[in-house]
């Protein structure tokens, strides 16, 4: 027979077993979380969660709007270009159609709170639906190169490295791909599971120039190709390369910290009429009386308004440099 007092500390110490168990398991399962949410980048947190190899390229291309091949995935090219570099992730079909609906529910609003003709309403559909994620996904763009410019050299010193410790280059860039953060570490896995399952290594540098847009992938593209066909020392090529590219984004660097001014002077110039019209329509709504129903009103704005637009557009080429 157990004792009163046995079964008292025996009850006690199945509940501490207990309570330490179930702050272990709470524990691990917050690491596990806190370890994928740092995990590097996107590949290898797919990866992580033991998906097959294969199936994760596939997965990767696919939410890129590729095909499982890695190629464009609908006809219009430059538009499934643009949404490819953009680095969205997810169906394309389903970004354009959250732009589609926005724009439907926004031109209805205007057309019944506010009795909009059904022109404006049009318009206000067209630039919603259309123009919005032409501008967006352009933007994103551009930030994602910009970046992955930034990451490029430090990725092909990398892979020299690897290579002058006499690693083959398939598993120099599977280092790059486990080590560096997107969007080069996922890109350059892409790279290294085409590589795996029967791409050259040319092929596949040619398929990630089309997927990021950086003009310097173009060089990376050429340099492979011709060490492929006539020989050559790929580790000094490829370390002459990443001294180019980062001498080429430190001037582009400077151009734009000189052009800055220009670029500020453009910026404001542009928005002072708007500025200065959304003020007026806000404190003296009755500044501009009866112009409004001018029938030359719509004409003028349309002329001015194109004008100010060239001006926009000369202002920039004269502060965006091309080399």
């Amino acid at each position: 027979m157990i004792s009163g007092q046995a079964l008292f500390y025996l009850v006690l110490a199945m509940a501490a077993a207990s309570a330490i168990l179930a702050i272990e398991a709470l524990y691990l399962g917050y690491a596990g979380r806190r370890a994928k949410i740092g995990t590097i980048n996107r590949r290898v947190r797919q990866l992580a969660d033991e998906t097959p190899a294969e199936q994760t390229l596939q997965n990767l291309l696919r939410e890129r709007g590729l095909t499982a091949d890695g190629d464009f995935a609908f006809g219009i090219v430059w538009l499934n270009q643009l949404y490819t570099q953009s680095g969205v992730t997810g169906s394309p079909m389903a970004f354009a159609l959250v732009f589609v609906a926005a724009g439907a529910l926004i031109a209805v609003a205007m057309r019944v709170l506010f009795s909009f003709s059904l022109t404006v309403v049009v318009a206000i559909f067209l630039v919603v639906a259309c123009a919005i994620p032409l501008l967006w996904l352009r933007r994103a763009r551009n930030r994602r190169v910009r970046k992955f410019e930034g990451q490029l050299p430090d990725a092909l010193d990398m892979i020299v490295r690897s290579l002058r410790a006499g690693h083959p280059a398939t598993v120099a860039i599977a280092l790059v791909a486990r080590e560096m953060p997107d969007p080069i570490g996922t890109e350059f896995g892409i790279v290294s599971d085409e590589i795996t399952f029967g791409l050259s290594l040319e092929q596949a540098a040619r398929k990630l120039s089309e997927r990021v847009g950086f003009e310097g992938l173009n060089l990376l593209s050429v340099s492979l190709s011709i060490q492929a066909k006539t020989g050559g020392n790929l580790t000094e090529i490829l370390d002459n390369l990443a001294k180019v590219l980062r001498e080429r984004r430190k001037l582009r660097l400077k151009i734009r910290s000189l052009s800055a001014e220009g670029r500020l002077s453009a910026i404001m110039i542009s928005l002072f009429p708007l500025v200065m019209f959304g003020i007026l329509a806000l404190i003296a709504p009755s500044y501009y009386g009866e112009v409004w129903g001018n029938p030359l009103i719509f004409p003028v704005f349309t002329i001015f308004g194109i004008w100010a637009l060239l001006g926009d557009f000369i202002m920039y080429r004269m502060v965006n440099f091309d080399f």
